[in-house]
């Protein structure tokens, strides 16, 4: 006879206490951190693009010496040595690169969206395993599923009603890498670099989102015409958010096609890659692809995402920094050659600064991206030899395939796109590229202000560090100093406190920084691209004299709305230890408006072939002030491992909930 639910989830009390939070529980005196970066190569996913072609921007860390092969160690955080070793091979013990609640962790993220909210992706060719892939990637994680079935993930061609491009199945693909001839054998290489991107893509977005729709648009291959129809086709379909990790040179798009869609569609959040060859294009393998700044990033109509390297995360998963990526692969950016920065972007304090005068600069916010601080993604298609692990345990031998590490700004814009999902997407904002700039002037705290590193040109990188070989200063003088002030460099390639070309206004702190404010724009508006009237942006209208307005009714309560809902440091340490009480999970929030909130937490308990979420303990209503706010279960019972959602409710407004899991 099965058990009663009782008996495998233990009681537990579920009162909250609203005291503040106790200090973070004492670390281990004992840690492991990441293998040097000299222990590990860069290979990129795509190949260089020929004129009139995109090329994605996905990076692959490969193991180079024995011991990165051997995967004793994590890739970018620091954990108790305790667990440094599995016993069983598993990419959710973030040995093979960061994990979703790593992410969260990091950047301050909750999991879901307030509201519904598609993500599409835009890449090129089709991946016939793409939803098997995400399949296995949610279920490594402890993810929703997130398929064709329950609604959640569609995958469609570039135009309405057409067939998928080809490989229309993994067969195809294979017979053309077996093919004798050379040119065949190419054209499959970069097929599947495409289809390492879209898992890259898919994953990314999902963990970052995890209650997003997935649209994945597909075209038949990388040539600018291909990938603007699909992105036109993502729009016609409805997305919210839109990423683009792929890139071309912008010589030869012309201005006047970019003042309409598909980078243009007042409403929509685009997010595209700025590169991962550096300050213009510094570091390509050939003369003819540098000294360009990448298009659609250096559209004035979407934000464009720089890259930056994380500092190894501290225990619980904590920031512990972050700088502008710069050594094997850069981050992307410089001044546009093509396009007039928005006015938003010229009212940034230190414009003057940056150096490129009344010219677009790139990037407006930035993301983890240098492959050595990458994500953890599984494809199924990935090279066998460049993506197995083998452990031993004993006398067995476990074999883990397909899972790789990846970054490349291909990481970069689809956690950027999800953030801005999880902050409800351009919430009625013609250009949601302002939403940063303006939440970057009122409340900078919103965002991690990236500080130090360039992405000028350097003559080498550093093999032990995977960092550029020369200071910042020294790269900016190769790629940005002034020409008036010897000595002084600009900010279009160095970072610098507030916004810088490199990283932007910085990276995500929560989801604040995201969520537009009432705020109007400085100074006359301008057309990016001719300097004329600009349409659908927000102006200050002229005062004229009005009658005096009638009484108003008196406005209703306004809707209570919850966000940067996430788990301190001390808890998810406390989870990441394997014993984790009720205790222990210690969690913020913030609220437009005081309000009730019910808090729930369930545990996912499967039996007899079936899964379902239990709730544990009773759901309890606190009283939460407008503004931050921090919270703590109770009970003293140790949680059993797997996987739990934390649920908070306000009683006017939308839930938000997040996921973790126990050992």
């Amino acid at each position: 006879m099965r058990p009663p639910l009782s008996k495998i989830i233990p009681p537990l009390a579920f009162a909250l206490s609203l005291a503040a939070l106790l200090p973070a529980a004492a670390t281990a005196t004992e840690t492991v951190a990441p293998l040097p970066a000299s222990n590990y190569e860069i290979r990129p996913a795509c190949s260089e693009a020929p004129v009139g072609f995109a090329s994605c921007q996905a990076l692959q860390l490969v193991p180079a010496s024995e011991e990165a092969k051997r995967h004793s160690h994590p890739l970018g955080m620091v954990r108790p040595a305790a667990r440094a070793r599995p016993a069983v091979p598993s990419p959710a013990t973030g040995e093979l690169g960061l994990r979703p609640q790593d992410l969260h962790s990091v950047y301050g993220l909750p999991t879901d969206a307030p509201s519904v909210q598609t993500i599409a992706i835009v890449d090129a060719y089709n991946d016939p395993a793409a939803e098997a892939d995400l399949k296995t990637y949610s279920e490594e994680f402890s993810l929703p599923l997130c398929t064709k079935a329950n609604g959640c993930f569609a995958q469609v061609s570039q135009e309405s009603g057409a067939p998928l491009p080809f490989p229309k199945t993994t067969a195809e693909l294979e017979a053309l890498e077996a093919s004798p001839n050379t040119e065949a054998k190419e054209e499959a290489e970069e097929i599947a670099g495409w289809g390492v991107e879209i898992s890259l893509d898919i994953e990314s977005a999902h963990a970052t989102c995890q209650t997003c729709r997935i649209l994945l648009v597909e075209a038949n291959n990388p040539a600018t015409p291909n990938l603007t129809a699909a992105e036109l086709h993502a729009e016609a379909l409805g997305a919210s958010v839109i990423s683009n990790s792929w890139g071309a040179a912008e010589q030869g798009v012309e201005a006047a096609s970019d003042l309409q869609p598909p980078f243009n569609d007042p409403g929509i959040v685009i997010t595209a890659s700025a590169g991962d060859d550096g300050f213009r294009n510094w570091a390509a393998a050939h003369a003819s692809e540098r000294n360009i700044t990448q298009y659609p990033a250096s559209s004035p109509h979407v934000v464009s995402v720089g890259g930056t390297r994380l500092a190894p995360l501290g225990l619980g998963g904590s920031w512990q920094g972050e700088s502008v990526w710069n050594g094997s692969g850069a981050g992307g950016g410089g001044c546009s050659v093509l396009f007039t920065a928005p006015a938003w972007q010229q009212g940034t304090a230190d414009w003057s600064a940056v150096g490129c005068a009344t010219k677009r600069s790139v990037a407006d916010v930035s993301a983890d991206a240098d492959p050595y601080s990458g994500l953890a993604i599984f494809d199924s298609d990935a090279p066998g030899e460049l993506c197995e692990t083998e452990y031993s345990e004993g006398k067995v031998t476990h074999t883990l395939e397909h899972w790789c590490t990846y970054g490349g700004t291909s990481l970069a814009s689809p956690i950027v796109a999800s953030v801005f999902a999880l902050a409800g997407g351009a919430d009625g904002v013609a250009h949601p590229a302002e939403t940063l700039y303006a939440n970057q002037r009122n409340a900078p705290g919103v965002f991690h202000d990236v500080t130090n590193g360039s992405n000028g040109r350097c003559a080498s990188y550093n093999h032990k560090t995977g960092l550029s070989s020369c200071t910042a200063a020294e790269e900016a003088a190769a790629s940005c100093p002034s020409k008036t002030e010897p000595g002084v460099y600009l900010l279009s390639c160095l970072a610098a406190p507030g916004y810088d070309g490199p990283s932007g206004v910085g990276t995500p702190n929560g989801v604040l920084g995201f969520v537009p404010g009432q705020h109007e724009v400085q100074g006359p508006e301008a057309n990016p691209a001719t300097g004329g009237s600009g349409e659908g942006q927000r102006t200050t209208p002229a005062q004229s004299p009005a009658p005096a307005p009638a009484p108003a009714p008196e406005p209703a309560a306004p809707a209570a709305k919850l966000t940067a809902f996430a788990l301190t440091a001390p808890a998810l340490t406390a989870l990441s230890r394997h014993h984790a009480t009720g205790r222990s999970i210690s969690f913020v929030f913030v609220l437009n408006v005081a309000s009730k909130v019910r808090v729930t937490l369930t545990h996912r308990v499967r039996s007899h072939g079936r899964t379902r979420w239990v709730t544990v303990g009773r759901a309890a209503t606190i009283a939460a002030a407008a503004g931050r706010n921090s919270r703590r279960l109770s009970g003293a019972a140790r949680l059993p491992n797997g996987a739990y959602r934390l649920t908070l409710a306000p009683l006017s407004g939308a839930p938000r909930s997040l996921s973790f899991t126990i050992g």
